[in-house]
């Protein structure tokens, strides 16, 4: 009789007692992330790209801008150049490297920027609304207005070709997403009860800002982040390839394609290279930013 009443009183208890302990937040993200299998492709693709720009230049027995004059006038892949040479002797996989490295760099540095300025500006029209909002949207609609291709040929050409000049050019006009999408993470969040009870206990605008609705929305922020380098990327090769970006011998990928126009019907190879680690950075970043997006969306099942 008392086995049929444990057992009995064992079937009615709670099954939640025996249920698995909620996982921290970030452990799910990174399960939801590894789910999406083109992410996980990118993200790998992604730090390739990052080893080979940052690494390779270093392991490399060439410079990026050592000439080889054997070797000179597009001489064809070998054991001595694996992928040949341009038209100076100079080795195209080491250039392809070093190349990487800048527009790596610039990418990231861009994006950044743009992020800091996009959260500021966003941030403080979505958390006080009335004239701040307008003016600050009003701002960002003026910059979404201007062709910002044109505009960057413009600044550059007075203001000089220098890597941090094109960062700060890059950054001070690509951060107009992130403002609009902060801006609409806050109004979401400041008529939430816990912002409410933060206003009620008297804390400040800046610690309500930076400790309640700032992490609240570092989810979409993250994404437009990860996106926005892959934008930046894609300005400063077409800036380059324009001949307003970085300027030879420095390479990146852009000029290098600029280089490589007058011998498309005899060396092919020489543009191929540059454009596809161009798509591969860009793809891989984008497949990237779409498993973020997903795996941090609070909608979806763990």
């Amino acid at each position: 009789m008392s086995t049929q009443v444990s057992t009995s009183a064992a079937a009615d208890r709670p099954t939640a007692e025996f249920a698995d302990p909620p996982q921290p937040y970030w452990r799910m993200v990174l399960r939801r992330f590894l789910r999406h299998r083109m992410a996980v492709i990118g993200a790998f693709a992604l730090l390739g790209l990052v080893l080979m720009s940052f690494v390779g230049p270093l392991l490399s027995p060439y410079t990026f801008d050592g000439i080889d004059l054997p070797h000179s006038n597009q001489q064809w892949p070998s054991l001595t150049h694996l992928l040949g040479t341009d038209e100076l002797g100079r080795d195209i996989f080491t250039r392809l490297m070093h190349a990487g490295r800048i527009s790596l760099s610039v990418g990231l540095s861009v994006a950044l920027l743009g992020l800091v300025i996009g959260t500021i500006v966003g941030g403080l029209a979505g958390y006080f609304g009335k004239w701040v909002d307008t003016a600050g949207m009003r701002v960002t609609d003026v910059f979404l207005s201007i062709p910002i291709l044109m505009l960057l040929m413009v600044m550059m050409k007075f203001l000089g070709k220098d890597l941090a000049i094109i960062v700060l050019i890059l950054g001070a006009t690509s951060w107009m997403g992130v403002a609009r999408l902060v801006r609409g993470e806050f109004l979401a969040l400041r008529n939430q009860e816990f912002i409410e009870a933060s206003h009620a206990q008297g804390a400040s605008s800046i610690w309500i800002m930076l400790r309640h609705m700032l992490p609240n929305a570092l989810a979409p922020i993250f994404v437009a982040a990860t996106l926005g380098v892959a934008d930046a990327i894609m300005l400063e090769s077409a800036l380059s390839f324009l001949g307003f970006g970085i300027q030879p011998p420095t390479p990146s990928w852009g000029n290098m394609l600029t280089d490589a126009q007058q011998y498309m019907i005899s060396t092919p190879w020489l543009a191929f290279y540059p454009g596809l680690l161009i798509f591969l950075t860009v793809a891989s970043i984008n497949f990237v930013g779409d498993g973020l997006r997903d795996a941090l969306d609070p909608k979806l099942k763990q």
